[in-house]
């Protein structure tokens, strides 16, 4: 694969982060770029192990991960933007200094997982190709950081003006981007 399809591939896979990131900025009060660098390393890292681990499972038994991953990624991205949109309708409209300054390590990990399992699928497919796995990885992850710590910067400046909404409609995004998975596995748009 060359090094311009690789960069496609990374940049790719890198957008549902960088989406769900700008809803995970936008339900933050004023993030830093600590804060956002941070959520990038989370998400970076993750996306860079799945395509490794989906390689693993596609030299092992590639039917099995992809018949189901679709199903795992939409109950995760449902749960996780079900909730946000829950919180965000039973919290009256905060005051700034009400929303958290950063998100919990483990909301930040199941939703990075959630938004790389479409990467663990690609890392299967890899595996019948011949590709440097690592690199192709690797590079993932460093979009997937740079996508991911984008979004939180630019959901700072989105938080403030939706104010309540901004988490409402992070849920939604997530929930979509979960829909579109499956909707893509299932084939229901060919």
């Amino acid at each position: 694969m060359s090094l311009y399809a690789t960069l496609i591939l990374a940049f790719a896979m890198s957008m549902d982060a960088f989406a769900a990131a700008v809803g995970k900025g936008a339900a933050l009060h004023r993030p830093t770029l600590k804060e956002a660098i941070r959520t990038g390393l989370i998400f970076g890292t993750i996306e860079a192990l799945t395509p490794l681990i989906g390689w693993a499972i596609g030299l092992a038994a590639s039917q099995f991960i992809m018949s189901w991953d679709h199903w795992v990624a939409f109950t995760l991205l449902f749960v996780l933007g079900a909730r946000m949109i829950v919180e965000g309708f039973r919290r009256p409209q905060q005051a700034e200094q009400q929303q958290p300054q950063r998100h919990g390590f483990l909301l930040l990990a199941t939703t990075a997982i959630a938004t790389s399992l479409d990467a663990m699928a690609v890392g299967v497919g890899l595996a019948f190709l011949q590709v440097n796995i690592v690199l192709t990885a690797l590079t993932i992850g460093a979009a997937t950081t740079v996508m991911a710590a984008s979004g939180i910067l630019l959901g700072r400046f989105i938080g403030p003006v939706m104010g309540k909404w901004a988490e409402v409609v992070g849920g939604v995004v997530l929930i979509g981007i979960g829909g579109s998975i499956l909707v893509e596995h299932l084939g229901l748009l060919s």
